[in-house]
């Protein structure tokens, strides 16, 4: 049975902290527009309040967040335990893009080890959170990261990453333009 709170609690914090994938939700307002669902990891995430949130966003295929931050705002993150007790936790919030040069970047970078392909920090202030069992979630090991980002990074230097977000990450899949767009 799910149970809802207005605050991320001591408890979700220590659990957030705890796992080493997250996923992130977010949506156009046309109903013809493409749902996106990413997994992230990396250590990205960073709790800053009962009601604020972050994450370390680096370049990929696409920036279909930044896109529906931009429009709507709307965001939900999801966490799941794979090890130990069972447990899912969601956030449902309002969010935004920062990118480096923008003034909360500074404050937000010192939390992150930031590494080469980061492209934004992505804010989120948390309206509602939710625990559900996760009794459906099956068991996995981690592993360890993976290193082919920084390798695919560090193969296409600064000039081929802006190269590659000005071709990949201005717009998103419906084409709403990203934060991005106008840098």
């Amino acid at each position: 049975m799910g149970k809802f709170f207005d605050d991320i609690l001591n408890q979700h914090k220590v659990f957030i902290e705890n796992q080493r994938m997250f996923f992130v939700a977010t949506a156009p307002l046309d109903s013809d527009g493409h749902v996106n669902l990413s997994p992230k990891g990396m250590d990205s995430f960073h709790v800053f309040s009962p009601n604020r949130v972050a994450y370390m966003d680096v370049i990929g295929s696409g920036n279909e967040t930044s896109a529906h931050l931009l429009e709507n705002g709307r965001i939900t993150f999801m966490f799941c335990a794979f090890d130990g007790p069972p447990n899912i936790l969601r956030l449902y919030g309002k969010g935004y893009t920062v990118l480096p040069g923008d003034a909360e970047w500074e404050l937000l970078t010192a939390h992150f080890k930031l590494v080469l392909g980061t492209r934004q920090i992505i804010v989120a202030d948390i309206d509602k959170v939710q625990t559900s069992c996760g009794f459906g979630v099956p068991f996995y090991n981690y592993e360890g990261e993976r290193d082919q980002m920084q390798k695919w990074a560090l193969n296409k230097g600064e000039e081929g990453l802006d190269a590659y977000k000005k071709e990949k990450n201005m717009l998103s899949l419906d084409g709403l333009p990203t934060a991005l767009y106008n840098r």
